[in-house]
């Protein structure tokens, strides 16, 4: 079968379309603080928990984008409604950000981290790292709205949309692992100031995220409607 110039910029467009939706909201930049009180300054350790946050985050993506669409059906919820209770959480997270204190929240994950077993660094790859604060409720509900784009006129065409979000996803994940697995380095360069102020500028912007998210769900809500 020929692939003429403009399929391959559709699929280019939809490639790129993944990362461009995803990383935002995903943003990494904005756990790397919380990444490095959990690992401390083990180079090995952080390494690892970076890796296996990206994989876990990676499953969460193409698992949402696969069969996110027919668990809704399942549950009877419409995409809008998940739009608007993920950016509400998102919201919600972007406010308590704003409003704690960085400090005492940073020391008192550093302190348990000096304690923390190989094991125990694994087990929390999953709860916190990757949910909510990498894949949260917010990049769950983008991934499903992905999901519910790809085509279906053909199974060859559903498994092209599918093949192009799982490449997507992967290249969403690798960013993940590369920002955190270097973060131990950037966080110690831009010194404590700089990260409060990252932390504060990434809390706002996930606050907006958030809230972006609530109205495009109430909006489809009311086009549906009339």
């Amino acid at each position: 079968m020929e692939i003429t110039q403009d399929a391959v910029i559709y699929m280019l467009k939809e490639l790129l379309l993944v990362p461009i939706t995803l990383l935002p909201i995903i943003n990494p930049l904005s756990t790397a603080s919380v990444f490095v009180a959990t690992v401390g300054k083990q180079r090995e350790a952080s390494r690892r928990l970076a890796r296996q946050i990206a994989v876990n985050a990676f499953c969460v993506m193409v698992a949402a984008m696969a069969i996110g669409t027919y668990v809704l059906t399942l549950f009877g919820v419409s995409l809008p409604v998940v739009r608007i209770g993920g950016g509400l959480l998102v919201a919600a997270t972007g406010w308590r950000m704003l409003s704690a204190k960085p400090e005492a929240v940073q020391t008192v994950v550093a302190d348990e981290a000096l304690a923390m077993t190989d094991a125990e660094i694994k087990r929390h790859s999953f709860f916190p790292m990757t949910f909510p604060l990498t894949t949260g409720p917010g990049t769950i509900a983008a991934c499903i709205a992905l999901g519910a784009q790809m085509p279906t006129a053909s199974p060859i065409h559903y498994l092209g949309g599918l093949l192009i979000a799982v490449l997507g996803a992967f290249f969403v994940a690798v960013v993940v692992f590369l920002i955190l697995k270097h973060s131990v380095a950037v966080v110690a360069k831009i010194g404590p100031t700089g990260e409060l102020v990252l932390q504060q500028l990434m809390a706002f912007v996930l606050l907006c995220i958030g809230i972006q998210l609530m109205w495009t769900g109430w909006h489809e809500l009311n086009l549906d409607g009339h």
